[in-house]
């Protein structure tokens, strides 16, 4: 077994529209990068060379959190010394939490000599959500760990379905404003009316269908969300005019990703993404609100060793 590895953490689009806290896919770029290795303290030591100042502490940090659970489960005291060498922005809407909750029980995993199928790091992973943002949900980790497009069935007892899909391409753009998850958690209502809730059911069955059989016109069809989408819209300045920008320059569907500011969308080529993504910018630039984009095909590998 090796002692040291480095490990990419993909970042994920989760809610994927109408799938709220149960749909996510993953992304090639960007990513968490971080290196691993055995210690003989008997502890988790945390490094941080990124810039965004990380809690360094084990019980606050997500990786070492979602870590911890794992040792937990196999009775181990190994320590692991774990470098965070580059990081996906905290706040952006991508998975960031997930990201390195999702490296950190994947490297403990592949030092430890493979205990977890990746399914079942999952679980642990969760953990380290439940630390970011008060929830343990599984719609970021789950994608970010078995790549592609991952469906949670349920949560008790925890049952994730991977979910096949045809070449499709994300454009994501992110304005430089943070929401924090456990803010935009605060604000969704607790109750949802009949209607509502039946329309929500029939467009995530449609985007599954759609992703099955690779139907691109269903998958349009079904990318709505009328029950998330409305309340945190509300944090992101322009929403509906760069929704509508992405949707005339040739998206499938556009919605927030996760819990925002990041707003994602779904073309059927790479080339229409890419001017997707110019469109949304736009939109952002011409109100003053500093932005980045990126496009990416689905990644359907999740986090990987790459050294």
């Amino acid at each position: 077994m090796p002692k040291t590895i480095k490990i990419f953490s993909p970042a994920t689009v989760a809610n994927v529209a109408c799938g709220f806290d149960v749909l996510g896919f993953a992304l090639n770029s960007p990513g968490d990068e971080i290196s691993m290795a055995l210690n003989g303290s008997g502890s988790v030591e945390l490094r941080d060379e990124t810039p965004y100042r990380l809690p360094l502490s084990p019980e606050k940090n997500v990786t070492a959190v979602a870590l911890q659970s794992m040792l937990n489960a196999l009775q181990s005291k190994q320590g692991f010394t774990i470098t965070f060498l580059s990081k996906i922005m905290p706040g952006s809407g991508i998975g960031s939490s997930a990201a390195s909750a999702a490296a950190g029980v994947f490297g403990a995993n592949e030092l430890l000599g493979c205990p977890f199928t990746r399914r079942q790091l999952v679980e642990f992973a969760m953990q380290g959500e439940r630390a970011a943002s008060g929830t343990a949900h599984a719609d970021n980790v789950a994608p970010a760990l078995m790549g592609g497009f991952t469906l949670v069935r349920s949560y008790a007892p925890l049952d994730v379905i991977p979910i096949p899909s045809p070449p499709i391409f994300a454009a994501v753009v992110h304005p430089q404003i943070e929401v924090r998850t456990s803010d935009s958690r605060k604000i969704l209502r607790h109750e949802v009316p009949i209607k509502k809730a039946v329309e929500q059911w029939g467009n995530l069955a449609g985007l599954v269908a759609g992703l099955f059989t690779g139907d691109y016109d269903l998958i349009g069809r079904s990318l709505h969300d009328v029950i998330v989408e409305p309340v945190r819209a509300l944090l992101i300045p322009e929403f509906y005019a760069i929704k509508q920008a992405a949707l005339d320059a040739g998206a499938l569907g556009c919605s927030i990703s996760g819990s925002g500011p990041s707003i994602f969308t779904l073309s059927r080529s790479e080339a229409t993404a890419q001017k997707v993504a110019l469109a949304m910018r736009y939109g952002f630039d011409r109100v003053g609100i500093e932005n980045h984009a990126f496009v990416s095909s689905v990644n359907k590998e999740g986090v990987r060793v790459v050294e």
